[in-house]
């Protein structure tokens, strides 16, 4: 809110998404944003959550081919394909770098076994979500959040974090796999210490990057560019547009 006030912000908006749309206390959470921080947060449905995560992603140029935007989170995972201002696809799987990690990685370094099985428990779940449109496809692929912008920050190796640099960088499959192994390799406390991972994320971040990279299978990428824009650039295009 100070922020807000520094930077002189006439108009305000929040929204809630999957997250709060599966939570069974999710009318409670929002009434405590109105009461406690005068916020009146919108619960949005997945549609519109796809279009302003897509929205956000390309805000750079609407890409002319089928594009793949992946927002990896720490409960849910969302997929959306697009080309120009159309969303023709969107899916929100059960998988975030949380709820995977908690659920196998349960040794660090994590087993090859543990891998193998969240490998496996992705898949299975992209493969659902694909199978009422096997057809869909993409040409190229956006990466947002934490996940994406964590790998681009150690190819680059950064410090400190430079998000200029980040946006706009393009990591290959092969660039991630080898990454992969490094970062599953190390416990928890090692893994935080590697030039450009912010040491909040380096308990999650395997599962992040196994997600990532089953993703990229299932669609044929072989690359990926990662942006600093997601659905909050997306929300904040939006907002202004009723102003």
């Amino acid at each position: 809110m100070a922020l807000q006030a520094e930077l002189g912000a006439e108009t305000k908006t929040a929204i809630a998404t999957s997250a709060v749309r599966d939570a069974e206390n999710g009318p409670a959470f929002i009434a405590e944003l109105r009461e406690r921080f005068d916020l009146t947060a919108r619960l949005i449905d997945g549609e519109e959550e796809a279009h302003l995560t897509y929205r956000g992603a390309t805000s750079s140029g609407a890409p002319d081919e089928p594009t793949l935007v992946i927002d990896i989170g720490g409960g849910s995972t969302e997929l959306v394909v697009g080309q120009g201002s159309e969303v023709s696809f969107h899916a929100s799987l059960q998988a975030g770098v949380v709820r995977h990690t908690e659920r196998h990685l349960v040794s660090s370094p994590p087993s090859t076994p543990q891998l193998e099985a969240l490998a496996a428990d992705i898949r299975h779940l992209v493969d659902v979500a694909l199978a009422p449109e096997p057809f869909t496809t993409a040409a190229e692929a956006i990466g947002v959040a934490g996940t994406p912008t964590s790998l681009a920050a150690i190819d680059l190796a950064l410090d400190p974090y430079d998000p200029e640099r980040v946006h706009g960088h393009r990591l290959s499959l092969d660039a991630i796999q080898r990454m992969m192994g490094r970062l599953a390799g190390l416990p928890t406390e090692e893994r935080a210490k590697l030039t450009g991972m912010h040491p909040d994320r380096a308990p999650t971040i395997v599962a992040g990057v196994v997600i990532l990279t089953e993703v990229m299978r299932a669609f044929d990428l072989d690359r990926i560019t990662v942006s600093e824009h997601d659905i909050l650039y997306g929300s904040a295009i939006s907002a202004l547009e009723t102003v």
